[in-house]
């Protein structure tokens, strides 16, 4: 009897188990985005008036403090371009009384990571630390954003660093577009038209002197704001924050710093081709002026950028790749900085298919201007929405994601809001976006590759006049 009544239980089980089977005809639906949940933005001041905003978050007993100064490569003076970045660079490699092996001991004794890092908006000094070692780890970041010595053999040796990386980058077909296409598109006078980190002539010329002077007028505590992220309150850090950057001082008057100029937007589409013989592949860019983070249009702009060619099943990506086969990747995105970066589509691409890849980027770039399917458009903002609250999954993203509030100026509640916007975004917003900020002929066309092989296919597309450039022009 008792094995009878087993048996029908189990039975009685495996029926109500068959009857919940999911349905496996089509995928599960996709639920409403998550809610961004962030901790409050805490502000204070030190007493000599630098910027401190502490957010907790104590899942892991880690804390994450940046040093945020906002000077970066944009700030170079004519004739010195990459001092800012090289300054940022020289940081680590030299402070208080420690040379740079021994600064390096010290960090890793305390099983702290620091980094230092610049742009063209802003330079930051970044370190990752246990919470129960921050009090030690401190006064050693405090020495590096405060007293860096700039040791004349650390320089020597950097500079030799990158001038071999741009004497590399000549027989490196990507390294090159990178020089190539912001200089067609900004010109060579133009900030953005040369790369942060600079180019020979300058990066031969600096001194110490050079990066003294770049530091004095830019790392000043009231052009600096400290980020502290993780498993602390303001009771338990603003004391030791206090004892470690109280004591920072301006040195002198803050420099006059004219922002960036918005760089002429391009009115015709004109093709450059930079010559790498024999080279495997071409590289291709095409874009022009884009926009500054500052835009209205931001949400927008992420979901149309997204459907072009900002996500692996993107269009460009899908077509240049998953259908045709000619490339690796294609992508496409806006690089958004104080001033309006540039927006460009992007591929590597097998040298004898370089003009039909050209021919399928304009199919996608032209693409975008006609009306979204109600679909597609769904499937990308599900996409942007769903994805966004993983960039705050550690203390180290979200102290990233406030250098953007920081540097930009942006309102406390932009990140808490996106979701929202993303969600609020139509098919309308899109095309009237797409058409404002994407203008395939008007655009910069810039490919570097073997002239012999992809010149007669180009020009007998018809894209546009071609001016060749010479690799020379890039490095000076």
């Amino acid at each position: 009897m008792k094995h009878a009544l087993l048996l029908l239980c189990v039975l009685c089980a495996a029926s109500g188990v068959a009857g919940q089977a999911p349905d496996r005809s089509k995928p599960p639906a996709i639920g409403p985005a998550p809610a961004l949940k962030m901790s409050p933005i805490q502000k204070s001041k030190l007493s000599n008036g630098l910027a401190v905003w502490i957010v907790e978050h104590h899942e892991v007993p880690l804390a994450q403090v940046n040093l945020i100064v906002k000077a970066g490569s944009a700030a170079d003076p004519i004739g010195k371009y990459g001092v800012g970045s090289l300054t940022a660079a020289m940081l680590d490699e030299g402070a208080g009384t420690r040379a740079a092996l021994e600064l390096a001991d010290a960090i890793e004794f305390l099983g702290a990571n620091l980094s230092t890092t610049s742009s063209f908006d802003y330079s930051a000094v970044r370190i990752s630390v246990p919470v129960s070692k921050l009090g030690d780890a401190l006064p050693l970041m405090a020495d590096v954003g405060l007293r860096p010595s700039f040791p004349a053999n650390e320089l020597d040796r950097l500079r030799k660093e990158r001038l071999t990386g741009l004497l590399q980058a000549r027989d490196n077909v990507a390294a090159l577009v990178q020089l190539a296409f912001p200089r067609m598109v900004f010109g060579p006078t133009h900030r953005y038209g040369t790369s942060a980190n600079g180019l020979p002539p300058a990066i031969e010329s600096f001194t110490v002197d050079d990066l003294r002077a770049f530091y004095r007028a830019h790392y000043r505590p009231d052009n600096a704001t400290l980020l502290v992220v993780g498993d602390v309150t303001p009771a338990s850090v603003l004391p030791a924050l206090e004892k470690s950057f109280g004591g920072w001082k301006n040195d002198g008057m803050a420099a006059l710093v004219a922002g960036v100029p918005t760089a002429p937007q391009l009115t015709g589409r004109h093709i450059y081709l930079v010559d790498k013989p024999d080279a495997a592949q071409s590289q291709i860019r095409i874009g022009w002026v884009g926009v500054p983070r500052s835009t209205g249009d931001y949400a927008t702009l992420e979901v149309m950028n997204t459907l072009l060619g900002g996500s692996f099943t993107s269009r460009l990506n899908q077509n240049l790749r998953e259908k045709n086969g000619y490339s690796y990747g294609a992508s496409s995105t806006f690089d958004m900085r104080q001033s309006a970066g540039p927006f460009f589509a992007a591929a590597g691409v097998q040298t004898d298919k370089t003009a039909a890849a050209l021919k399928e980027f304009f199919v996608e770039l032209n693409g975008i201007l006609s009306p979204i399917p109600p679909d597609e458009l769904a499937k990308v903002k599900n996409y942007v929405a769903l994805g966004f609250p993983g960039e705050f999954e550690t203390t180290g993203d979200l102290a990233r994601k406030l250098e953007e509030l920081v540097v930009y100026n942006l309102p406390d509640d932009t990140f808490s809001t996106f979701v929202s916007s993303v969600g609020a975004v139509t098919g309308a917003n899109v095309q009237n976006a797409a058409a404002r900020y994407v203008q395939p002929d008007k655009m910069a066309i810039v490919v570097v590759g073997d002239r012999k092989v992809i010149e007669g296919p180009i020009r007998a597309l018809n894209l546009g006049p071609i001016t060749v450039v010479p690799i020379d022009d890039l490095f000076r």
